[in-house]
Order: structure tokens, then C-alpha cells, then sequence
């Protein structure tokens, strides 16, 4: 990064920080799930379908954003989805009844959707090709990044403001959009593919890639089980079966969330030297033997141990899957497909919070059984599925390193 324009390095700021205050708005909602279970007098799985809505409609705003992206930039289209998240995160905070805050955790979902492929193409198309790994793993530690805001907000605030005031913390992110409308500028990519008028047509890309989009869905569908499947329910995990008080949960979950932010940008800056199937399938499979650790020992120290590990390789793994994304689909579709698969990847994985509390409900309460199922089938199953993809380590993008190149499009 010591060698990149200034410019570059506003960008991938800016990237990086609509990716963790999105995640940061999302996980809120993870340690308050007992607390508006109990204010609305129903059961934490009736709650978690919040979870499971706010997923299940991200792949309608990755293709609306994604291919407004593709239309109109980048840029403005990042800062017409932060305003939009925050703005029902903070109607969220005043929802009268569960089904009121459940309507409005659809909408915040939607404007959700957009922004991880709208911020990844930004990033990828403006930073150096020979980073992109590197910028692959920081991007995506946004997302844990996000958590551990979550994380030390929850531990420091909710005592004093409760469920409610922690989402109207959570629309905090408005404050993002003066620094990128002011030092974040548009794609060189997109700029230069609006000069030569290239097409941005979405059905022809399917119709032509459609064994890839599938690929690409159910990679996406095993990958967000492995996060959400280690996340969502956690902090409840920590609460409702060992009893942790809100401190405790929070330090658990801060150096959980470091070691995710971590694992991503090891494994990413990793995937340059040994490419990026290798650094995936490492990083989950190492996620199979701590899986006792992580979710049947006792003892914060020992549960704090095992979720360090465990978070280490599940965004270890997740820290390449922006460039790896990117590198693997067409140079005209990279703002939305890239957010398209990824989100109907989380669409299929929506029903995780949901389908874990059932399981422990109908176990007495046994969240770790629950999770540990999840991660492990899951762990397994992506290393099967990468190893039958391509490797994608080299491909050229933004032609910053050389400019006579251009974009080059995946053979």
C-alpha cells in the first residue's frame, strides 16, 4: 500500500469503510436478539427472521444497485446506498411492533445488497493489479471489521442506551458520504468502458456464463453458511447457554472479530504467492479440527480461544473471495455480478439463523451443537467446491501496471 497514489488509498478507504459500517448496522442486530424477543414477547427464532429477511432480499439490491452501478458509476450509486441503510437503521430503532421492525429490516436489506459489489468493483478496478490480493483480504475484513465495532459498542453502550439506542448508533455511516464525495473518485475501469460505449447488458452475460453463475451461487451459498453460521447466533451462544454477561460476550467477540480481520488479510496477501483455490481451501479445512475447541469447551478463556481460531479461518477463507469474484467474471459485469451471486448465495444461506435456533430449541438450548454442524459440513463442502473451479491468480484488471492492456476479460 506504501507505494499507492493517494488517490488509490482514499479508495480503497472508502471501500473498505461502506463495507464495515454496512456490517457494522447488520450486527447489531445479533446482540440484541434476546432483548427484542423479549420487548415484543416472543420467542429469539421469531426474532432471527429479521436475520433471515435482511438476507434473503440482498440479491434484489445487488442486481438494482448492481446495474445502476454499471449505468450511472460507482461512486454515486455507494453513496445513494449508504443513505439508504442508515436511514432504516434509524427507523429500526422506532419500530412499534415486530412486524413494523421487520418491515423495515426487509428495506435496510435491500439498500444491504448493493453495497458489497458496487464497493468491491471499486476498489478492484482502482487499485494495482499486483495488490489485489492484499486489497481482496482488507475489503472483506470490513466485514468483521463491522462486528467489531458492533462488538465494543454493544459492550460499552447498551447498558446505557438498550436495543433501541443501538440502532440509532447505527446510523452513524451518513458520515461516510462527505469523504467520498469529496476524495473518492469514479472508476477508471467504468470511465473508460463509457468512452468506448461497451454494452452493460446483464441477460447476455448469463445466457453466456451460466454454468459459471451457478458455480459461483453455490460457492457463495456454502461461504455465507460458513460465516453467517459462525456469527449470527454467537453472541446469543455466549449469553443464552453459558450465561455470559454483556461484557464478557463483547471482549469474546472483539478479539474474535480481530482475529477474523486477521485471517482475511493473511489469507489474501497469501493468495498472490500461492493462488487463490490454494488459500481458500487451506484456510477451511483448518476450520474442521478447532471446531471442538470453539464450540463445545467451557470456560470464556477456552471458548474465547476456540472463536479466535475459528473466525481466523472462516474470513481467512472469505479474504479472497472479492478478487477471486472479480478476476472470474466479465469485465462488463463487474459491478453487479460479482454482488449478484454473492447475494443470491446469502439468499439460499438467509434461512441459517433461523434453522441453527430450531436445531438448539429443539436440543435444550444446545447453540453450539447447532453451529458446530453448520460450519463443519459447510467447511468441508467448499473445499470440494473450489478444488473443482478455476484459478484465477494473475489476471489483469484495472491496467495500472500497464496501461496498454486495458481490462482484460476472463478467457
Amino acid at each position: 500500500m506504501l507505494n499507492w497514489t493517494s488517490t488509490q488509498r482514499n479508495v480503497a478507504f472508502a471501500s473498505f469503510a461502506s463495507w464495515t459500517l454496512d456490517a457494522f448496522d447488520f450486527f447489531i442486530l445479533v446482540f440484541v436478539l434476546s432483548d427484542i424477543a423479549a420487548n415484543f414477547h416472543t420467542e429469539i427464532s421469531d426474532v432471527s427472521l429479521a436475520i433471515m429477511l435482511t438476507l434473503a432480499v440482498r440479491p434484489i439490491g445487488a442486481l438494482l444497485f448492481g446495474r445502476l452501478a454499471e449505468k450511472y458509476g460507482r461512486r454515486p450509486i455507494l453513496m445513494t446506498n449508504i443513505i439508504i441503510f442508515s436511514l432504516f437503521e434509524l427507523l429500526s430503532a422506532w419500530s412499534p411492533t415486530l412486524e413494523w421492525f421487520l418491515i423495515f429490516r426487509v428495506i435496510y436489506g435491500i439498500a444491504m445488497g448493493g453495497v458489497w459489489g458496487v464497493a468491491s468493483s471499486l476498489a478492484m478496478e482502482t487499485i494495482p493489479d499486483r495488490s489485489r490480493g492484499l486489497m481482496s483480504g482488507v475489503f472483506q475484513a470490513g466485514y468483521p471489521c463491522g462486528y467489531l465495532l458492533a462488538s465494543i459498542i454493544f459492550g460499552l453502550c447498551y447498558s446505557m442506551v438498550g436495543w433501541r439506542g443501538m440502532f440509532l448508533i447505527g446510523a452513524l455511516p451518513i458520515l461516510l458520504l462527505p469523504f467520498i464525495y469529496f476524495k473518492v473518485p469514479e472508476s477508471p475501469v467504468w470511465l473508460a468502458a463509457r468512452e468506448r460505449k461497451e454494452s452493460a447488458a446483464l441477460m447476455p452475460v448469463l445466457r453466456s456464463h451460466w454454468k459459471l453463475c451457478i458455480y459461483l451461487v453455490l460457492l457463495m451459498a456454502c461461504f455465507n453458511f460458513f460465516s453467517h453460521g459462525t456469527q449470527d447466533l454467537y453472541p446469543t451462544f455466549l449469553k443464552v447457554q453459558h450465561g455470559f454477561d454483556p461484557h464478557t460476550v463483547s471482549i469474546i467477540a472483539i478479539c474474535y472479530n480481530i482475529a477474523a480481520m486477521l485471517g482475511g488479510i493473511f489469507f489474501g496477501s497469501l493468495s498472490e504467492k500461492i493462488g487463490r483455490k490454494k488459500a481458500m481451501m487451506i484456510a477451511a479445512f483448518l476450520a474442521l479440527p478447532v471446531l471442538p475447541l470453539w464450540a463445545f469447551s467451557s470456560g470464556s478463556w477456552m471458548i474465547g480461544c476456540g472463536a479466535f481460531l475459528m473466525q481466523f479461518m472462516v474470513q481467512g477463507a472469505w479474504g479472497v473471495v472479492p478478487t477471486y469474484l472479480t478476476e472470474l467474471v466479465p469485465a462488463n459485469a463487474r459491478a453487479v455480478l460479482p454482488g449478484f451471486v454473492y447475494q443470491l448465495g446469502n439468499l439460499i444461506a438467509s434461512v441459517n439463523a433461523t434453522l441453527q435456533s430450531k436445531i438448539a430449541e429443539a436440543h435444550g438450548n444446545n447453540y453450539g451443537l447447532a453451529m458446530a454442524i453448520v460450519a463443519g459440513t459447510v467447511a468441508v463442502l467448499i473445499c470440494l467446491i473450489v478444488a473443482s473451479g478455476r484459478e484465477t491468480q494473475g489476471v489483469k484488471i484495472s491496467g495500472s501496471e500497464d496501461r496498454g492492456q486495458g481490462a482484460a476479460e476472463n478467457r
